[in-house]
């Protein structure tokens, strides 16, 4: 077992998976972080069985399950008509299907429950203040360069620092990402706030024309995590703004009262223009790749940014133990592991925003038939391919 440490450049949810995976696969890890802080912001992710498996296979299963709140479907009406459009059960006959539950949790619980087994762990340093800037490699080893820091030396690197990687402009070179136009508002509320007669269990989706809303409870149903988000056009990339309600009520003037007035009840609210990249072959050069939003950026609307950084961390650790000392070999084979599906994921993101979250006239007609006449069997059939697995069997 090569002595060295596998340098990881991003303390998030998809880098410290990492570093966990690799522990338990007998490999050290030095994870840097940009930050000062290592902690998670953003608010409330949806978490299918897929990183349900990620967890068990990463040692934490437990810990993510008593952080999560267990839904009873994913809820889709028609923001217009104020109608519901279909429910997908997510009781019994699914978790037997897929071996495990569909989940709501807040971003920080999820990392803490990742960043509290990386600390218990002697095989995982873990480095704040470390902005990962150009990387050098000699065919054994990698020298990693941080800014106002002395290099680091290791067997890989792995590129989990985000949309804008440092890593990844060096790797591939592709500049800044694709700005989608989707701007995204969030908050997150007292439970008492969230009017009486939509304090559902289920994470639903009020579709409307080039806008939607989504919200579920969060932290053992003490808040609600609301997300309202208009495709306006937007040419900037913005994340984190404070915003006015006012802002946000601009665009959903045409859907119905009941949906429009879940933006009344929110407060604090924050503006992200989502941003996503074209799918790519090759995010690995000899002993450094890309992982997560790094490697393939996607849009919200498949709920499975953080999954498939889990998975692309189960695959990477799973590579280390079947090929040891052949580095070069684990990373290609995590690549042509992951590459196909990912980019699955990604184009799917972008029609589901198109075709389901945000369609009008005919499109929305065919949208509320289809979809109105699937059985919950018939759900599960489409969804098998994605819930399914870790990622390893893809």
């Amino acid at each position: 077992m090569n002595s060295q440490p596998v340098l990881i450049a991003g303390g998030g949810i998809g880098g410290l998976a990492t570093a966990l995976g690799l522990a338990r696969k007998g490999v050290r890890s030095i994870v840097l972080e940009r930050a000062a802080e290592l902690g998670e912001i953003g608010a409330g992710i949806q978490i299918g069985p897929n990183a349900f498996h990620c967890f068990d296979y990463l040692g934490v299963g437990d810990e993510a399950r008593a952080k999560a709140v267990y839904i009873d479907s994913l809820r889709l009406m028609d923001a217009v008509k104020g109608e519901e459009i279909t429910s997908i059960p997510l009781d019994a006959p699914f978790r037997e299907r897929f071996k495990n539950p569909y989940a709501v949790v807040h971003r920080a619980d999820l990392h803490g429950v990742l960043l509290d087994a990386c600390r218990a762990n002697d095989l995982i340093e873990l480095r704040t203040s470390h902005a990962v800037e150009r990387y050098e490699q000699d065919g054994k080893t990698v020298t990693v360069y941080c800014k106002d820091k002395a290099p680091l030396e290791g067997q890989a690197l792995i590129g989990a620092d985000g949309l804008r990687s440092n890593i990844r402009q060096q790797l591939v070179g592709d500049g800044e990402p694709r700005v989608s136009g989707h701007t995204t508002y969030r908050s997150v509320i007292p439970t008492e706030q969230m009017p009486e007669d939509l304090r559902w269990n289920a994470a639903t989706l009020w579709a409307g024309p080039k806008c939607h809303i989504v919200h579920y409870p969060l932290k053992g149903w003490k808040v609600f995590n609301l997300v309202v988000t208009y495709h306006n056009d937007v040419k900037e990339a913005v994340a984190g703004k404070p915003v006015t309600k006012e802002e946000v009520s601009q665009g959903f003037e045409h859907i119905a009262p009941r949906a429009r007035q879940i933006i009344e009840h929110g407060d604090n609210w924050k503006l992200w223009v989502l941003c996503d990249r074209d799918p790519i072959m090759n995010w690995v050069d000899g002993r450094v790749a890309l992982l997560g939003d790094a490697a393939h950026p996607m849009l919200q609307y498949f709920a499975q940014g953080a999954c498939m950084a889990m998975e692309d961390a189960v695959c990477m650790s799973h590579m280390f133990e079947l090929h040891g000392e052949q580095v070069e070999t684990a990373l290609q084979q995590y690549l042509d592991q992951r590459m196909a599906r990912t980019a699955r994921v990604q184009l799917s993101s972008r029609l589901i925003g198109e075709y389901i979250y945000h369609p009008d006239g005919a499109k929305a007609a065919v949208r509320n038939q289809v979809m109105s006449r699937r059985t919950p069997e018939e759900w599960y059939n489409g969804l098998a391919w994605l819930y399914g697995g870790t990622g390893l069997d893809a």
